[in-house]
């Protein structure tokens, strides 16, 4: 079956995105790429320099290879095309929905990855001579030749849109690793529920449901204000925090999927063969559960990405000088009439990273879920 022409069109679009993205990142940051990496304005290690570097060289490769294949696809035999991960890849190609929140997804993750060649400025450098500017050409103090600064100035006069990419690396970590580190605690409370039964399986679900019961804001704000740490720490206390309290979902996931697949006959026959339950459970049960858990991890990122921005715009996320998408907005509420592109930009940066995971995991689940394949 061939893909329809909206997938297509959604596809060539994608890859055209993404290459801008590139171009941008290679005509911006190569000329200063000894700068990101040594001695330049932006005062970043040369970690930052590395990451940018190498993350540009990756994704252009891996994006010459995903044009080159669409123009000649590889040879299959019948195998390998009708192998579930071909039938899957084939499946999601199709489904509008999930392209669009896939390709939503990358540009995000490639914005943030070269982040240090594409920012014209240092995020954190003042200067109220140049306080509320609003997006367009301005010739700053600091670089007498006008240069387009799309989203303006905040109240310190520092460049918004360097500052919402930055932020969107925090934000977007902090999402991604909450929800990595909630799926493993779920998966592994599931699985020994689910397989264990009896006693251990009514003791751990027990306890999921005195957690669930738990008001989740109320919890965070909590924790986080009972702490209050400074600079780094905020970061990983938030990671923390919003991975110990969000797995319980997981949890119950994956142990309704292990009492159902425990009674197939695959199970039946690993233990008439001998194999210890940690194995069953590990090689067995776990991987044929995941399906669900990669649909529900695909759409928690964007709620842990709303829980930190409501955590950051209350003042009690991560500490301030770092900027997240969330303490961009609360730092731009009290000119909100005043200079309301503050507030804009970082909220649709929200929005679109929400939305693009949103889509993702709608797409995912169409995917992999066989009943729905072919909707």
């Amino acid at each position: 079956m061939n893909a329809p022409r909206s997938s297509v069109a959604i596809a060539l679009l994608g890859h055209a995105t993404l290459a801008a993205v590139f171009v941008l990142a290679g005509v911006r940051g190569l000329p200063r790429l000894d700068h990101v990496l040594f001695y330049g304005p932006l005062h970043l290690t040369s970690v930052h320099g590395a990451l940018a570097l190498s993350s540009f060289v990756v994704g252009a490769a891996l994006l010459t290879y995903s044009a080159f294949r669409k123009v000649v696809p590889a040879p299959q035999t019948d195998v390998e095309r009708n192998s579930n991960t071909a039938v899957f890849l084939r499946q999601f190609s199709q489904n509008r929905t999930g392209m669009i929140g896939l390709f939503g997804v990358l540009v995000l993750v490639a914005m943030t990855l070269l982040t240090p060649m594409i920012t014209p400025y240092d995020p954190d450098q003042v200067d109220f001579a140049e306080k509320l500017l609003a997006p367009g050409w301005h010739a700053t103090s600091a670089d007498p030749t006008a240069l387009l600064m799309p989203m303006g100035t905040d109240e310190f006069g520092r460049d918004l849109f360097s500052r919402v990419l930055f932020g969107g690396r925090i934000s977007l970590v902090i999402g991604l690793v909450a929800v990595a580190i909630a799926a493993t605690i779920g998966v592994f409370v599931g699985a020994t529920a689910g397989y264990a039964a009896g006693f251990a399986d009514r003791a751990l679900m027990w306890f999921v449901d005195l957690l669930l019961s738990l008001p989740s804001l109320v919890l965070l704000l909590a924790i986080v204000g009972l702490f209050r740490p400074k600079g780094v720490d905020s970061i990983f206390l938030i990671v923390t925090i919003l991975g110990l309290t969000s797995w319980m979902s997981v949890s119950r996931i994956v142990r309704s999927q292990v009492l159902s697949l425990k009674e197939q006959e695959f199970v039946q026959a690993a233990r008439a063969l001998g194999l210890s339950p940690a194995r069953i459970v590990a090689r067995h049960l776990i991987p044929n559960a995941l399906a669900p858990v990669i649909v529900y991890c695909s759409l928690a990122v964007g709620a842990v990405i709303l829980s930190e921005a409501s955590l950051s715009f209350l003042g009690l996320g991560v500490a301030p000088p770092t900027s997240t998408w969330g303490t961009l907005v609360g730092e731009g509420k009290d000119h909100l009439m005043r200079a309301p592109w503050i507030v804009t930009f970082p909220g649709l940066a929200i929005l679109t990273a929400v939305m693009s995971f949103n889509l993702l995991g709608d797409g995912l689940r169409d995917a992999l879920d066989p009943k729905l394949r072919g909707r």
